[in-house]
């Protein structure tokens, strides 16, 4: 595997459900995703994009076909270790947030970290590092209560960046924000893109949104059906 690919896919097929009722989502897939790349992933409802994010994203696994991850056989994994494999190179960002009510925005991006072996006064210092990177160092104590849906969403980031993670799956990141705010999340995540290199993998079905991507593909009835670069350079 050339080392500049992060992902590839060849020929990755998902059934679901047997006989008469059997379903196949994904019809033999072959993709390639580069490091560093910040990629759109679109398509209309049923046409198998939010597979394909499960199946990129180490939540589930395909039926037939090779998927490589950073040179790693994934299909080969079992549960436990696709679960490592998540902890320890992916972040995840959704669109509803998935924060804990009840704790404060420096808890809440703490919490990748408890079962890390790290000290409190590791994690505090971490998850503080993870909240300046996205502009709230003054809101650590703040519930989510207590702040708005474009905080609230860039404290969901900061919880997916604290680790570490070299690989972001963005969910519909901009799926419950307004306009102004939108287009502050997505200058924040092609910084990160730019600036840090992590590669981004975002599903999303606004074409706006799409367009802040170095690469959109579409997916229709289980097939990529086209794959666009709007920019030329990786980030180094």
């Amino acid at each position: 595997m050339n080392p500049d690919q992060l992902i590839q896919l060849q020929g990755i097929t998902k059934r679901y459900g047997t006989g008469d009722a059997a379903f196949l989502a994904l019809r033999g897939v072959d993709l390639t995703i580069h490091r560093g790349e910040f990629v759109a992933v679109m398509g209309p409802s049923g046409s198998g994009k939010s597979t394909l994010m499960n199946l990129l994203g180490c939540l589930d696994t395909p039926t037939s076909g090779s998927y490589r991850f950073k040179g790693i056989a994934v299909e080969d994994l079992n549960k436990d270790q696709r679960s490592l494999l998540r902890r320890h190179a992916l972040g995840f960002i959704f669109q509803g947030f998935n924060l804990l009510a009840r704790t404060s925005a420096l808890e809440n991006v703490e919490l990748p970290l408890l079962y890390r072996g790290y000290t409190r006064k590791q994690r505090h210092a971490m998850a503080r590092e993870a909240l300046a990177q996205v502009h709230l160092s003054d809101k650590e104590r703040n519930s989510p209560a207590e702040l708005s849906g474009g905080q609230q969403q860039r404290v969901a980031i900061a919880r997916a960046i604290v680790t570490q993670p070299d690989t972001l799956f963005a969910d519909e990141p901009t799926g419950n924000l307004d306009s102004k705010t939108t287009v502050e999340i997505m200058d924040l995540l092609r910084t990160l893109n730019t600036e840090r290199g992590i590669s981004i993998i975002m599903v999303t079905h606004e074409d706006e949104v799409a367009n802040c991507a170095q690469r959109i593909i579409s997916v229709r009835d289980g097939l990529i059906s086209n794959d666009v670069s709007t920019r030329k350079n990786f980030p180094s």
